[in-house]
Parts: C-alpha cells; structure tokens; sequence
C-alpha cells in the first residue's frame, strides 16, 4: 500500500524526493524511496528517474541492505550509457562517487564470487578512465578489498595512500580512519591515534564520522593509557550510532567496549536500546561485526556467572545471556566461515577469535554517572536486593535457632535482623518446610505474623503506608490466634501509626486533616497501651517511641511551636523509661527525637548540644548502628548553621560508619542528598554530582523510584550546567529506557521533566535536529496540561526559539502564539519575553531586511508583556524587560543595516542600564551594549571620533571599578577604530 499520493508532477516528485531526504535512515524512508520511483517512471523524462534512483540507492546503502543498492545502481550506469546528456556535473559526479558504494555493498555479500569483486573493481578502474578520472579512488577500493579478504596489504596501501586526493575520492576523514587502522593492524596504536586526532577532535566529519573512527579507538586509547578520553568518545560516539542498522559494527564495537571495562551492566542496557539491530541489519558483513560485538559482551557476562539474566535477543522469544550467547556464537561462526570461504582464506575467524580472546583491559571504568551492576539487574519485576554489610552476622543454619535470633535481634533493633527475616521467608515459602515442634518457638502462625510485620516495616520506609496497614493488622490476627497478646497490641499500634501516614484528598485544609489524624493516632496508641497492662519492657519501649513519633510527625506537619512541647514531654518519658530497662535502641531513638524536636523549633544550638551528648552516649554504651543516623542528623544541623565544612566532615563519616552496616540499617540516600548539599556549598560541583547519582541508587535498591528519579533528574540538570553534556545524555537516556517509564507507569510529569532536560542537553551538545525533535513533542504533550499552564508556557517557548534557531520561523510564531496563550493564563513575564526577543533577532540575523518586519512584529509583542509586568509590579532577576527590549531593538536594526535606528535604540537601552555601580552585577550587559554602540557608531555611520569619546569613557569607568575583564572588548574596539582612523 503506497505511504502518500503519488506525485502528479515533477514538481510535486522533486518535493517529495526533498522531504524524504530529510527522514532518518531506516524502512520508512526506504520503502517510500521505493514508491517515488515507481512514480518517477510514469513521467518518462530521465532527470526526475535519475534522482529518484539516486535517493533510493542511498537509502539502500544507508539503510543496510546492500543486496539492492547495485541493482539500483545499474540501473542509473544503464541509463548514463544510454542518454548521458541528462546527466549535468552533478549528477554525473554523483554516478561515479557511487562506484565506491557498490564496491562495499560487494564485499558485504558473501555469495557474491571473489571473481566478481575483482570484475567490479576492474570496472570502475575502466571507467574512471574513459571519463578521465584520477585512480585513487580505485586504488583506495583496491586496498580495503585486500584488506576483507586478508591479503599482505602492504603494496595496496602504498599504491592508494602515494596518490593525490581527487574529488572522487573518499572524505578526508573516512581516508583518516583507513589510514589509522592500517597502523592498528601493524600494531601501532600510537602511531594511529595520531592519525586519527583530526577526526576525534571533530575537525574532519562526514556522514559516518567520527562514529566509525570512534568505534574503532576505543581499544588502543585503553591501551595507550587514555582511559578518560575513551570514556568522553564511547560517550558522544554511540550516541551518534545507536540503533542505527547501518553502524551495527559501531553498537557492536560500543558493546565489545563496555565488556571489557567492567561495564557489563551498561553493556546489556545498550544491547537492549539496539535490539531492532538483530532484526534490521540486511548485511552479512555489518551482521558478522555486530554479532561479534554482542558475544564479547554476553560471554564476559555469562563467564561471570550470569548467564541466566534476561536480556534482549531476536524477535518471538524471551533470551537470557547464555541462551542468545550460544544463539548468537552460532550465527557468527556461519557468517565468519561464508566468508571465508568466499575469499579462501582464513581472515574473518581469525578476527572474531583476536576479539573473543581479549582480555578485560581494565576492572573497571566508570562510564556513566548511572553505576550499575549485574547483581542489579533482577529479572523481571523483582525488587533489587539491598547489599549487604561484609561484618553482617552470620545466619544461623539451625531452624529454630534461626527463629529464636530474628526475634532477640527484632527486639533490639538489630539491623542484621533483616537477613534472619529474609532466609525465614525463603525457607517457610519452599515446599518441602516443616514448622519444628519447639515450645520456643511457637505455632507456625506466630512466624507467619512475624514476617508480615518485617514486611510491612519495609513497606512503610519506601512509603507505601497503605500497604504497611493491611500486613500490620493481618499480623495482628495471627498473633491473636497463636496466644501473643503483646505483639497484637504492638502490630495494631504500628497500623494506627501506618494509617495516619497514608495521603489524604489535597485541599485547603490538608495540613489541618493530616494532623487531626496524627493527634487521634497518638490518642489511640495511648488508649491500647492503657488497656494493656503488664507487657514486656521491650513492646513498653516500642509503643512509647511511636506515641513520641506520631507528635514529632505532626510537628513537622504543621510547624506549629506549640505542638512542640508534647513532642518534647513524650521523648522524655520514653527516655526515662528505656533508661531504666536498659532498651539502649530505644535511648538513642528518644535522644534523636529530641534532637529533631529542637531542631524543628528553630533551636539549631541546642539540637546540636542534644546530638553531640547522643553521639558521646552511642560510642559508650551504643547501639553502634544509630552513629551513622546520629551524623546525618548533626550534618543537616552543620548545614541549617551555614558550616558546611562541618556538615561535610560529619556527613562523610556517617557514610563511612555506615559502611559496616546492611544497606538498609541506614538510610544512605538521606546521606549522600546531603553531602552533595554541602559540597554545593564548598564549591565542589563533581563531588556532589557523585553523591547525588549514588542517592538514587540507595533509592531505587530500596524500592523508591519516584524519589531516585527526581534525584536523578537533579544529578541530570547539574551535569548540564557543568558541561558535561555527554554524561547528562547518557544518564537519561538509560532512564528514559525503564520499563516503568516507556510502560507509561511513571509520573508524566517526572517523565517530561527528564525530557525537557534531554532536550537542553542535546541543544547544548549542537545535536539541534534531535534538541528540535524533542522540544517540539514536548510543547504538543505539555498543550494538554490544563492544571498547569506555566510549564506549558516554559515549554513552547523554549521550543519556538529551538524552532527560530532551526530557520523554522513560521513554526516558531505558531509555537510562540501558544507560549503566549498559556502565559495569559499563568505568567511566565521573562520566559516569554526572552522567547520574543530571541526570536526577532533570529530573523533579523538570518533574513536581513526581509526579515525585519517579522522581527519588529516579535519585538511589538515584547513590549506589550514588558507592560503588563510592570503593570504587575513584576521583578526580573537581572535587567529590566524595558532594557532589554531595547538592547534587542538595537542589534535587530543593526542586522538589516539600519544603523541610525540601531544606535537610537542601543542609546535608550544605555540610559535605562545606567552606569554601573561597585555593588551592582550589570556591568557587563552594560559593557556589551557600550561595545555594540561603539561598533555600529564607528564603523558602520563611519563617525570614529564620538565613539572613541563613548569607548574611551566606559573604559575608564570599568578601570575604576576594578573589572578589567569587561574593558577589553572595548579598548580592542578602540585600538580598532584608532588603527583605521
């Protein structure tokens, strides 16, 4: 079925052949290329037949499947042999160009006879030479089938690279990258990095470069010792490739890359993002180079005793490592042993043997700030397990031994009381358990309660309360029926607890509703407390501490001080209580809640003073495990005391300490969060970069995927501002592959919000097709967000000078008319004017005088929302709309050669800045504009004399003020005008 109408003219053909140009590479592009043939016939002119053909043999080529770009490619010959008069330069340049790509599609095919790849070649060396051709492009085909079939290389070298470049040669940089590999064959990888520098450097591009070159350098910069230069290129250079069937060898390189720098993890991530490659990939040759990449890959992680993680494969079925390992070893060993065959040599086995023997050539590098594990990639939806402390307790192997120590350690807090909970789950859950008869132990019942309530505990800490209810009050019941009455009071206190925590409806009275539910919570723990007399010191401890806990909550709810002494009167009874029955846990945990208390009501001092007498009390008498807790807590005091020196120190040994405990003893996200903070405040970016990706980590290990996201998409937005520009990318790219997150499981809005940053991301990589791409589909989802038109006005603004910088100016207006509609409705003054300006000076620098009626009409519109936020009584953090306005009205008039207009405006704009003060940050704004007037004063009115008078006088003025940087663009200008005059 055709894709669109066929074109009923050239015009509409020759349109349609432009617009399918711009598609990306891949089926649909092909398979319309396919049909504007079928449609270029029906004209029976050679011209449009021509072009037609010549888009689909690119998108042959392109697209992977070389089978059929010869086909097409005779085709063309026959018709240039036929009538080369309808053949102008360029296409006649393009016909020979071509000679090449057949040449490579050849070699591709691994039925095609040896002899017949010698015939082509042979071909194109003749008619080369009827057209009066230069040979090196021959020659350089010559060479690159020497080296696919394995032969000695050296003289093909010499006969291609002695030659002069002639146009019909390949591009500098794909000539580079021959050139660097044939120094990596010799073993020289010096030597071919050198050579490669111009490509790597991005000086020398082309439509495969520096993708392919890239792939290609990873290795020898590993071997050569620039891990960190290798990092930077695996970074930008898979981006540039993936999924793209026609660089499958570059994915598989990428591959090849991760699993031998211990990145087996991001190896498999990558492997799933380029699955349609085992599907898409036509040529045998690319097939053989991706596959070997795969292997490497799957057999390092299968070698490392993973073999049954799930991974993605061929289409129909479910794979795991060793299944498609084994799948993919076999396939690879067929195409190798075809070719080989082809060629009668031994060639391509000997390869994917050299790539399948390499050893790992680092432990590990870290490739992304997402550090991921194999260990971390459960199957399925399994949770990932939290790690655990390397001085954890062992587990006890006698059943009810095992039984009786989950309890003690319950009782005390214990953190290792977690892995008894977890084997006692794994073993009640096999087939075979049989619950011991020991009077110690209790009824199977009792167990059955016991690991509901450690569940519901874990439920609770992610925060899904609602959960954390149900298992607390079916726990409750078992212990009724299995004769233990404390911990049926103990199970319903903590459901009280769990359920006042559980989000109400949002409204006006939230704050109110939520704590009326805490104050009832805390009034029924009481009551059941009350009604239960004679339980043990321990349940006493517990249901005293969530009496304190629900107060010390509703404090912290609604921040009013006068909840603020019950909180203090509970933490003292506990205090006093647990004292006196030596509950330790239960000591640290009044002290902590003190600490809070103080901290919550504004008394830093004192909450300090209640930390450091914890801290004093926890190395004397314990629990050891409440350290860390305590120094996240003193941390986060250091901060609210802007010492972030000290907050640092303590924050960084909580972590420390934290070391010798299970993972989820301590809340090591918390911990991290706040070092990042605190290293914000020292000046120390990357650090808390680092910290900031290892909280999301502690997160999602522990099951709180909204909180790791938002983290992440922190870690992501401070990446960006950092400049590292291919971190950021990679890092949300492998978020935006979650299954949660394509699955549309996900907030949208945290989905977006990674999104928009992305989008900034690739602006600012200079990716500006994919930055437009992503901002325009952004601005279409964000349309539909009625509840928050703000961030729609953000959006499409954002996308309309995207659209402006793209030379799209009719879609920017229409982008920028919707920006303007959402910001009626929720104001955004200085995004939208922002949009406005840039817009108009877009046109203007791009369109000239033709473009300055567009402009003015943008300026126009800026000017009415500079009004209304004046109206609005509006503050903008730097200059004023009104500047600039101005200043932009200024460098529009300058660029369509308005210059008297442009200096009246760049004047109005000076007077609004005024001159700067010591105190004040304007001063370079205020600089630039002097600089713009001076230049358009000087040179373009061609008046020197008053704007050396302007230049002369505002370098004095920044001399005084110290800021030397800001006066040299104007004495430069000065010496300029000076020099001329």
């Amino acid at each position: 079925m055709p894709t669109a109408p066929h074109p009923r003219s050239t015009d509409e053909l020759f349109h349609a052949l432009r617009e399918n140009h711009r598609l990306p590479y891949g089926r649909t592009r092909t398979v319309a290329a396919e049909e504007l043939v079928d449609a270029a016939e029906r004209f029976a002119e050679p011209v449009p037949l021509i072009h037609a053909l010549l888009e689909l043999q690119e998108a042959y080529t392109y697209g992977s499947d070389p089978r059929k770009s010869p086909v097409v490619f005779a085709r063309l010959l026959a018709l240039f042999d036929e009538q080369p008069e309808a053949f102008d330069e360029r296409l006649r340049h393009q016909l020979f160009w071509r000679f090449k790509w057949v040449a490579n599609a050849l070699r591709a095919l691994p039925e095609i006879p040896l002899s017949s790849l010698r015939q082509w070649l042979t071909e194109m060396r003749d008619r080369y030479e009827k057209e009066g051709l230069g040979l090196q492009p021959y020659y350089g085909q010559a060479y690159q089938l020497a080296v696919h079939v394995g032969e000695d290389t050296t003289l093909a070298y010499e006969l291609w690279a002695g030659r002069r470049r002639t146009p019909h040669s390949d591009c500098e940089a794909c000539e580079i990258c021959e050139r660097a590999l044939y120094r990596i064959a010799a073993g020289d990888d010096e030597r071919a990095l050198e050579v490669w520098a111009p490509v790597l450097a991005g000086k020398e591009s082309c439509q495969e470069e520096p993708a392919r070159s890239v792939s290609y350098a990873l290795l020898p910069l590993l071997r050569t010792g620039h891990a960190d230069r290798a990092r930077e290129l695996h970074l930008a250079g898979y981006r540039a490739c993936r999924r793209n069937p026609s660089m499958a060898g570059e994915v598989g390189r990428h591959l090849e890359f991760c699993a031998l720098t211990g990145n087996e993890a991001r190896g498999l991530e990558l492997l799933a993002e380029n699955r349609n490659l085992f599907d898409e990939v036509d040529s045998p040759l690319d097939q053989l180079d991706f596959l070997t990449g795969v292997e490497v890959l799957l057999s390092r992680v299968e070698g490392l005793g993973h073999g049954e993680l799930p991974v993605a494969g061929y289409a129909g079925r479910a794979w795991t490592v060793a299944g498609l390992c084994a799948e993919v070893r076999g396939r690879g060993e067929g195409l190798a042993a075809r070719f080989d065959t082809r060629n009668g040599t031994k060639a391509h086995s000997g390869r994917r043997k050299d790539r399948l023997d390499r050893a790992p050539l680092l432990d590990a590098l870290q490739l992304a700030l997402r550090t991921r594990g194999l260990d971390d990639l459960a199957p399925g939806d399994a949770p990932v397990a939290a790690s655990v402390s390397r001085t954890a307790a062992a587990v006890p192997e006698d059943l009810p031994e095992l039984i009786c120590r989950a309890r003690a350690l319950e009782e005390e807090g214990h953190p290792d009381a977690r892995a008894c909970w977890a084997r006692l789950r794994t073993l009640v859950a096999a087939r075979d358990y049989t619950h011991p008869e020991d009077p110690a132990v209790g009824p199977y019942g009792r167990l059955c309660a016991d690991l509901l309530c450690d569940e519901a505990y874990r439920a609770a800490e992610r925060g899904d309360h609602a959960s954390a209810v149900d298992l607390h009050e079916e726990a409750a019941g078992l212990y009724e029926d299995a004769g233990v009455p404390d911990e049926v009071v103990l199970a319903r206190a903590c459901a009280l607890l769990a359920a006042a925590e559980v989000p109400g409806e949002e409204g006006e009275d939230e704050v109110e509703v939520k704590a009326a539910v805490l104050a009832d919570a805390h009034a029924a723990v009481v009551r059941l407390q009350e009604e239960a007399p004679g339980l043990a010191p321990y349940i006493e401890g517990r249901l005293l501490r969530l009496r304190a806990s629900a107060l010390g909550v509703r404090l912290q709810t609604t921040g009013d001080q006068a909840h603020a002494a019950v909180v203090f009167a509970e933490a003292d009874l506990l205090q006093e209580f647990a004292t006196r029955h030596g509950l330790t846990t239960q000591v640290s945990g009044a002290m902590l809640l003190r600490a809070g208390t103080y901290a919550l009501s504004g008394d830093l001092p004192a909450a300090v003073a209640e930390i450091d007498a914890l801290r004093d009390r926890l190395a004397s008498h314990g629990p050891a495990w409440h350290l860390p807790r305590a120094l996240g807590l003193r941390g986060r005091l250091q901060l609210g005391l802007r010492d972030a020196a000290a907050a640092h120190a303590d924050l960084a040994e909580g972590l420390r300490l934290a070391a010798a405990w299970p993972a989820d003893a301590v809340d090591a996200s918390r911990l991290h969060g706040d070092l990042a903070q605190a290293c914000m405040h020292l000046g120390r970016p990357d650090e808390a970069l680092t910290h900031l990706t290892r909280s999301a980590e502690a997160d999602l290990r522990d099951g709180k995927r909204m909180d790791a996201f938002c983290t992440y998409s922190n870690a992501a937005q401070l990446s960006l501002d950092l400049g590292r520009v291919e971190d950021c990318i990679a890092l949300l790219d492998s978020l935006l592959a979650e299954p949660d997150v394509k699955g549309g499981e996900l907030d949208d809005r945290l989905v977006a919000q990674l999104r928009l940053v992305r989008a900034r991301a690739l602006h600012a990589g200079d990716d500006l097709k994919a930055a437009t791409a992503e901002f325009v589909a952004l601005a279409a989802e964000s349309a539909g967000w009625d509840d928050d038109p703000g961030s729609h006005a953000m959006i499409a603004a954002e996308t309309a000078m995207i659209l402006g910088e793209a030379g799209e100016f009719d879609r920017a207006g229409e982008v920028a008319e919707r920006a303007l509609a959402a910001h009626a409705l929720s104001p955004r003054y200085e995004l939208v004017s922002n949009c406005l300006r840039e817009l108009a000076r877009l046109r203007a620098q791009r369109q000239g005088p033709d473009g300055l009626a567009g402009a003015l009409a943008h300026l126009a519109e800026a000017g009415r929302v500079a009004d209304a936020a004046r109206a609005a009584g509006f503050q903008p953090e730097g200059r004023s709309l009104e500047t600039a306005l101005a200043y932009e009205h200024g460098r529009v008039h300058a660029y369509v050669g308005a210059y008297e207009d442009a200096l009246t405006a760049l004047e109005e704009a000076l007077a609004l800045l005024g001159e700067p003060e010591p105190e004040e940050g304007s001063a370079g704004e205020w600089a630039e504009c002097v600089r713009l007037s001076g230049a358009v004063e000087g040179i373009y009115l061609e008046r020197p004399a008053p704007a050396l008078v302007r230049l002369d006088a505002a370098v004095a003025r920044l001399t005084a003020l110290g800021r030397l940087e800001e006066c040299e663009p104007l004495a430069s200008l000065a010496a300029q005008l000076r020099d001329e005059g």
